[in-house]
């Protein structure tokens, strides 16, 4: 998942946070003025429009009662001179409760408009009613407790719009001049809250960049950034104290490493040693195959030494295989070492290798070592291997090891197909000789011109004999050859160094040393069948 860089700053979050605050606050302040100052002059406005309702219904009264209309518009000046007053409209009320009619009518500019009578609204107007632009209020006018009539008063609302306007444009000024107080404030405490943070954030990354985690954190001046650098002085402790005991451990590793190379350098040179003294006897094997074989009366015994020979070059092969493979490692390690680049996981990996390698030359000389005594003893008495008990499936895998190193490059598979837990009691050595000739026939010879191959080795108690049944799926054995694949120096590689004494070798192993029967089919195109069965205890 990738990680996404932060867009937040504590700057940006302290100066948003502020300036909306102080916004917010401020707003919220000049609603409430405003709020306040309207109600008040309303009220203001209410009392006054009350009182002037007042004076002009005393004023008025004479002229109401004697009916004097003319002499009221002659002498009734007093609405000229009331502030904010528009509209004043008297109404008189007639006999027996009849609908009140206007008397008089007055408006401040002659060139505004008439107003309708408001004779239909005298019981809702008797409680002043406020307008988008104007304050409405009737009162009646009263003799003796007795309404003869009423009068209207029409105020305008325009100064008080006026002054909202100017209060408003005051206001926003004001929230400017906050604005830029909250800036200034926010700067100040962002650099108050952050800097303590910069520092710790220098101070790690500082100590993650030299490796050096023996610096210490200061004290920072509010708790919880102090208690934020008191926890990385704790963690830089503990990776210093991590860091030396890697360093302990990578010190102890390299003296191990430099022990296992001098050992490994002792076997490298004993292995050296007993390769050359069985590539010695094995030449005087060679030599004293070509004698064999030019006596007929030792020819039997010739193929049996040839096929000894040709045996023991496999598990030298694969032994000097090894060996070279785990030298060439061997100064991989030690250049790694030098250029003091050795990784643990190199290392591991070396060991690993290491011990399969050796695993794979002991296993091997030991078994060309027991073919040459085998040999020995064959020559003299005509004796073969010991007998003991075994596991079938255990030997196919110890097989399968002793050809990875030939093998694991190749495009062929090899499946087995083995009870587990079958033990028999019989010979071993032969066994591992035939399942490994076998399978490097079928690589050298079976899978000739293809790019894939598969192996099946299936294995079958049947009362006292052991069934192995060995399927390959390459080329086949040609119909010239097949009836005599079991025969000496039979090859289809004759002047490419085959020997022809494979086939041979398995066959003698089969009937001589275990006492039993092979059988091969095959057909041109479809691969091998091999079928062997022989005794067990």
């Amino acid at each position: 998942m990738p990680i996404t860089q932060p867009v937040w700053s504590i700057r940006r979050i302290c100066l948003i946070s502020m300036i909306g605050a102080i916004s917010l606050l401020s707003i919220l302040s000049i609603s409430v003025i405003t709020l306040q100052f309207n109600k008040s002059y309303n009220a203001n406005s209410v009392s006054q429009i009350k009182h002037w309702a007042e004076v002009l219904a005393e004023e008025s009264l004479i002229y109401v009662i004697n009916v004097e209309r003319q002499a009221l518009l002659d002498n009734f000046s007093l609405p000229s001179h009331i502030p904010n007053l528009n509209y004043v409209h008297i109404y008189r009320t007639g006999k027996n409760d009849e609908k009140p009619t206007l008397f008089y009518s007055y408006k401040r500019n002659q060139q505004r408009t008439a107003i309708s009578e408001k004779s239909n609204s005298i019981n809702s107007l008797q409680i002043p009613k406020f307008s988008e632009a104007y304050l409405e209020y009737m009162q009646p006018i009263k003799v003796e407790g007795k309404i003869i009539g009423y009068i209207y008063l029409q105020s305008s609302n325009e100064s008080i719009t006026q002054i909202t306007d100017q209060l408003l444009i005051i206001s926003f000024i004001v929230l400017f001049i906050v604005c830029l107080i909250a800036i200034f404030i926010a700067l100040k405490l962002e650099n108050y809250i952050s800097t303590p943070f910069y520092t710790l954030a220098n101070t790690v990354q500082t100590a993650a960049r030299q490796r050096n985690f023996s610096q210490q954190c200061q004290t920072m001046p509010y708790r919880e950034a102090d208690i934020l650098a008191r926890n990385i002085n704790i963690l830089f402790a503990r990776m210093e104290k991590r860091i030396a005991q890697l360093d302990s451990a990578e010190q102890q590793s390299l003296e191990h490493s430099q022990e296992l190379e001098n050992k490994i350098n002792k076997r490298t040179e004993a292995l050296k040693e007993s390769n050359q003294e069985l590539l010695s006897t094995l030449e005087k094997l060679h030599q004293f195959q070509s004698q064999l074989v030019e006596s007929e009366k030792m020819a039997s015994l010739g193929d049996m030494v040839a096929g000894v020979a040709h045996e023991v070059n496999t598990p030298i092969g694969l032994g000097v295989t090894a060996s070279t493979l785990l030298a060439d490692r061997l100064d991989d390690i030690k250049a790694a070492f030098e250029n003091k680049t050795l990784k643990s996981s190199q290392l591991k990996k070396f060991l690993h290798d290491g011990c399969e390698n050796i695993a794979i030359i002991y296993r091997n000389l030991n078994r060309a070592a027991d073919l040459i005594s085998s040999f020995k003893k064959v020559a003299v008495d005509q004796s073969s291997e010991d007998i003991r008990t075994f596991d079938v499936k255990e030997l196919l895998r110890e097989v399968i090891l002793t050809l990875r190193p030939q093998l694991h490059s190749l495009p062929y598979t090899i499946d087995i197909d083995c009870p587990d837990n079958l033990s028999i009691n019989s010979k071993p050595g032969p066994i591992n000789q035939i399942l490994i000739n076998l399978i490097m026939n079928s690589v050298i010879h079976g899978f000739e011109g293809q790019d894939h191959g598969r192996i099946s080795i299936t294995v079958m108690s049947l009362s006292n004999q052991l069934n192995i049944l060995f399927k390959d799926d390459g080329i086949g054995v040609n119909e010239s050859i097949k009836h005599k694949v079991f025969e000496p120096f039979t090859t289809t590689k004759r002047g490419e160094g085959g020997s022809g004494l494979g086939m041979h070798l398995v066959y003698n192993l089969v009937t001589q040393a275990l006492g039993g029967s092979i059988v091969l089919n095959s057909e041109l195109g479809e691969g091998v069948s091999i079928e062997i069965n022989f005794p067990i205890n």
